[in-house]
């Protein structure tokens, strides 16, 4: 069964919902307001105190609210609710296989690999005490290694949210070599930003070999010094500028430690989500081979993933429909 049909029982549920719920404010608001009349009446009659006055009043509000078939109302539209609701995880059921451990296998992998992606899966979201905790408790001897290079990105971050940009300058300095080979601009864009905080001409020197239009851009500034914003170089000011130069150089950071902007663990996560539809189809298909399915070393079909996960050539075999190198598969 396609999404398209879950997402459209879904809707059709959320929407008997929204009508119950606002169906059900309007009752609500009614009696209030046939009750404010009634409480009305009662202080504007002769005898605001008797209780004849308040007893015939009350009788033609219940009059009144009898007539108006409020209960049945509601009870119609939540009897409708609830047949949606109770029809929707049977749907659910019926598409899912709620049981994803039959996909499970036997694949040997490293522990120690295996915790230091955990582990560094939570120091890049900046999640330290996590991390710090999950290393502890792992017993994992080289967690430092892990930690050390993640601590020091989250503090250049910390240092140019509140403006220094120095530690960001310092660090594309020592890795200017690293930097350039991959054609990066990063430290002219750090000198940038830093020029907007008065910068010497001392530092601007290193890019003279670059194309002239970036640094004409910059010594075009000190035409409009004061009134910067209302300039051509107004961008330079624009509140998503360091933002954007926050996340080019967490990028750059990651991929000179070897790593992947977007955690491993994320990735891994995705990938398998992606693939267990078939994983747990092949299962089913095999429910007699159990122990050979959880020992076999390769799938017997292909498990086709998006190209967002293919990070090497693929050779399959065309007699054996098997990759020849287990190291070419995510």
């Amino acid at each position: 069964m396609e999404l398209s049909t879950i997402k459209d029982a879904f809707d059709c549920v959320a929407k008997k919902h929204q009508l119950s719920s606002s169906k059900t404010k309007e009752v609500i608001d009614q009696v209030g307001r046939e009750i404010e009349q009634a409480l009305a009446k009662m202080h504007s009659s002769q005898d605001p105190t008797s209780p004849a006055v308040w007893k015939t009043i009350l009788k033609e509000l219940n009059m009144k609210l009898t007539a108006m078939g409020l209960l049945n109302q509601l009870e119609g539209l939540q009897k409708d609710l609830d047949v949606g609701l109770s029809k929707y995880p049977k749907l659910l059921e019926k598409s899912f296989n709620p049981d994803t451990s039959k996909a499970y296998r036997n694949v040997d992998f490293d522990i120690h690999t295996f915790n230091q992606i955990i582990a560094g899966h939570f120091y890049e979201l900046d999640l330290f005490d996590l991390g710090d905790c999950f290393i502890n408790e792992a017993r994992e001897p080289e967690g430092n290694s892990v930690r050390s290079p993640f601590l020091e990105m989250y503090q250049i971050l910390e240092a140019m949210g509140a403006g220094n940009l120095q530690p960001a300058l310092n660090w594309v300095t020592i890795n200017r070599e690293k930097l350039a080979k991959s054609d990066s601009s990063l430290e002219l864009k750090f000198h940038r930003l830093q020029f907007m905080l008065s910068i010497t001409r001392t530092y601007l020197a290193q890019f003279a070999s670059l194309p002239m239009d970036e640094v004409q851009k910059l010594m075009g500034c000190l035409l409009w010094a004061g009134r910067l914003n209302c300039s051509p170089y107004a961008e330079f000011l624009s509140p998503t500028h360091r933002e954007k130069l926050a996340e080019e150089l967490s990028q750059k950071f990651c991929s000179l430690l070897g790593q992947s902007y977007e955690s491993p663990l994320s990735v891994a996560i995705a990938a398998g989500v992606q693939g267990l539809p078939i994983l747990l189809k092949l299962a089913n298909l095999m429910p007699a081979k159990k122990k050979e399915w959880q020992t076999m070393k390769h799938l017997p079909v292909p498990v086709d993933l998006g190209r967002e996960f293919q990070f090497h050539s693929i050779f399959v075999c065309p007699e054996a429909t098997v990759a020849q190198c287990r190291q070419l598969y995510f």
